[in-house]
């Protein structure tokens, strides 16, 4: 395992800093009394740890794969449980998204949550630990620890903050979170029966034989699919979004989808190569069709958040896509796609949040022509908009760009079909983009953003642009690592990467009936 991890460069447990701020933030918090008082500690606690967090970043090795930052200690060794941390270039990203986005989630609830701060705020708190968590564990009881306990914090802020239907959707939310972590504890058994560990890098250095790769995959695709989630499993996603508060639905589209696709990079391709090749085209199908139903679906939708729900399940079609043409500009684009998605949906929910603090409704027909009473609001929203349909110049131009390259270079039939995915994003994004900026004026005058709200969304705008015309600091954090990824799937795939063929394509869904 020696050769997977490179050590602590900083020479202090910055990985368990991360983890634990926010959890002792949070116990402190029961102390405190109360709602502003509660309000600015949960912004100082999360941006003391986004300032932490920027170590990472600036002392992170691009030149090489391995895990870095390394925590490792004992903890049940009688069943060779340890505490181990570390990060390489697929999950530094997405710890520093987790970290970055909690301060504006703290913002954005300011005015927006009333009841409860105290206990709101707690599960912030509670929530980021275990987000730094599961993108930095190394041990999968410890991974599993934290993938559990994202669960409860999120539950919460649907069903105690939530809309009208928060009973509904939170339960909808848990029951299909629940099935599957299920299934991915089952996959975590049969690998530590199979090799007697834990560990998360030394799982990727044994040889499985392909008949137990394939039901470790299928288990864990599930979860990760879920999770994302892919159609057909997408159902729990609207319903969550549409009824959780501003900040739950910020987490929940920034960080909390990003496990699936960090699922499928980080196990599902280097633990079983050969059941990832053969189900690439099953996979590659089903992100596809996430992708053209996501889009058609978001053009129907007359409530804004829901829009931007089903907006998700297209936009994360193409990390899926990304991830399963197995190739480095596929993988790559994908990785970058998870942080723009995170970045550009994230302040999507927020512009509707606070929207709906002025209006109190979140219909396209009800906050039409807003834009002529709201020239700040609008600038950002449309930034935002022109984001999310990858418009060249913006970040998620960059990370859909190389998806379809990577996609082209695996098969055109594939890199065809996922077009008019781009298609449906510009139509439904410009339709609602034109409702909003000049459609007639439906609700009574309402004051543009104050301070704080410009404040929030400002840093989000800059990454748009950031990323959007230099995005090469954030590819060369990858590169190592992918590159090591598609090493492990070459050697143990068994098959040549690249060249899907259509017979291929015929015979795994034949296999399948």
């Amino acid at each position: 395992m020696e050769h997977f991890l490179s050590g602590n460069q900083l020479g202090y447990p910055i990985l368990s800093i991360l983890t634990f701020v926010p959890l002792i933030g949070a116990l402190i918090m029961l102390v405190l009394r109360g709602d502003t008082v509660s309000r600015w500690w949960a912004l100082l606690v999360t941006l003391t740890n986004a300032g932490l967090s920027l170590s990472l970043y600036a002392n992170f090795d691009t030149s090489t794969f391995k895990y870095q930052f390394i925590e490792h200690h004992s903890w049940i060794p009688s069943l060779n449980i340890n505490y181990t941390l570390g990060v390489d270039g697929i999950s530094l990203l997405l710890v520093l998204l987790s970290t970055m986005i909690m301060p504006l989630c703290v913002l954005c609830s300011w005015t927006y949550i009333q009841k409860r701060v105290k206990e709101f705020m707690f599960s912030m708190l509670i929530m980021e630990a275990a987000m730094v968590g599961v993108f930095s564990a190394l041990d999968f009881v410890l991974f599993y620890i934290f993938w559990e306990a994202m669960l409860i914090p999120m539950y919460l802020l649907i069903a105690i903050w939530g809309g009208p239907n928060k009973t509904y959707a939170s339960f909808k939310f848990f029951l299909y979170t629940l099935a599957g972590s299920a299934l991915l504890l089952v996959a975590i058994i049969a690998l530590y029966l199979k090799t007697g560990t834990f560990s998360i890098p030394m799982l990727m250095e044994h040889s499985y034989p392909f008949a137990f790769q394939f039901w470790v995959f299928l288990a864990f695709a599930l979860a990760f699919a879920i999770k994302v989630p892919m159609f057909p499993f997408h159902t729990w996603l609207p319903a969550a979004h549409v009824e959780a508060p501003t900040a739950g639905s910020v987490i929940l589209a920034s960080v909390l989808l990003k496990m699936g696709g960090y699922g499928f990079l980080r196990f599902c391709l280097p633990i079983t190569p050969m059941a990832s090749v053969h189900f690439m085209p099953l996979l590659l199908g089903i992100s596809l069709a996430s992708i053209i139903y996501g889009g058609y679906v978001a053009l129907g939708q007359n409530d804004m958040k829901k829009l931007i729900a089903y907006s998700s399940v297209g936009h994360m079609g193409f990390v899926t896509l990304g991830i399963f043409v197995l190739n480095s500009q596929g993988i790559e684009g994908a990785i970058l796609q998870m942080i723009n998605h995170g970045i550009t949906t994230g302040a999507l929910f927020i512009c509707v949040g606070t929207l709906y603090e002025r209006t109190h409704s979140r219909m396209i027909a009800d906050n039409s022509g807003i834009g002529k009473l709201m020239p700040i609001y609008i600038t950002f929203f449309g930034v935002f908009s022109l984001s999310s349909l990858a418009f060249p110049g913006t970040n998620s131009f960059v990370g859909e760009f190389l998806v379809l390259i990577g996609a082209f270079l695996q098969n055109k039939v594939v890199g065809f079909v996922a077009i008019p995915g781009a298609i449906l994003a510009a139509a439904y994004m410009l339709r609602l983009l034109q409702k909003i900026v000049w459609g007639e004026r439906g609700p009574a005058p309402v004051f543009d953003l104050n301070a704080r709200e410009i404040i929030t969304l400002l840093p989000l705008m800059i990454l748009v642009f950031w990323v959007g015309f230099v995005p090469g600091p954030f590819l060369e954090v990858t590169h190592a690592s992918v590159a090591r990824l598609l090493e492990q799937v070459q050697a143990g795939g068994g098959v040549p990467l690249g060249g899907l063929t259509l017979s291929r394509i015929w015979h795994m869904l034949c296999s399948l009936c």
